[in-house]
């Protein structure tokens, strides 16, 4: 990588950085980091892969907060959709996978088990 590409590497990472045995410059610890496309990252790395507790803003407005494991969502954590729709629960490789809620544009609360797109069996919060 040449000075001039590093140099504005690092401009876009904010954070703890440490060369690789092939002097390859490598994400650690925890930091922010900004992408050309506007997705602003803010948590822990591990081997410069977005790892532990993190939030990954995305232009459209959706946002996720969370764990994460080897750049994916993974564990617990709540995705919010641009429309303000949301998802808190398990997710498994970037999907939701898992016990969790889904809270719509209206305000109404699912609960239940989902797998990806499919979600059965869920059951409505009532507020009494």
């Amino acid at each position: 990588m040449s000075d001039n590409n590093e140099s504005n590497y690092l401009k876009a990472q904010e954070g703890e950085c440490s060369r690789a045995a092939s002097g390859v410059m490598m994400r650690s610890g925890t930091g922010k980091h900004t992408s050309a496309g506007g997705t602003i990252y803010t948590g822990e790395w591990l081997e410069d892969k977005m790892h532990g507790q993190g939030t990954l803003q995305h232009p459209s407005g959706a946002l996720y907060e969370g764990e994460f494991k080897d750049n994916m969502y993974h564990g617990m954590g709540t995705y919010t959709f641009p429309d303000g729709c949301n998802y808190k629960g398990h997710f498994h490789k970037n999907r939701l996978e898992g016990d969790g809620t889904f809270t719509d544009t209206q305000g109404l609360v699912w609960m239940g088990e989902f797998h990806g797109k499919a979600a059965l069996g869920l059951r409505m919060q009532h507020n009494i």
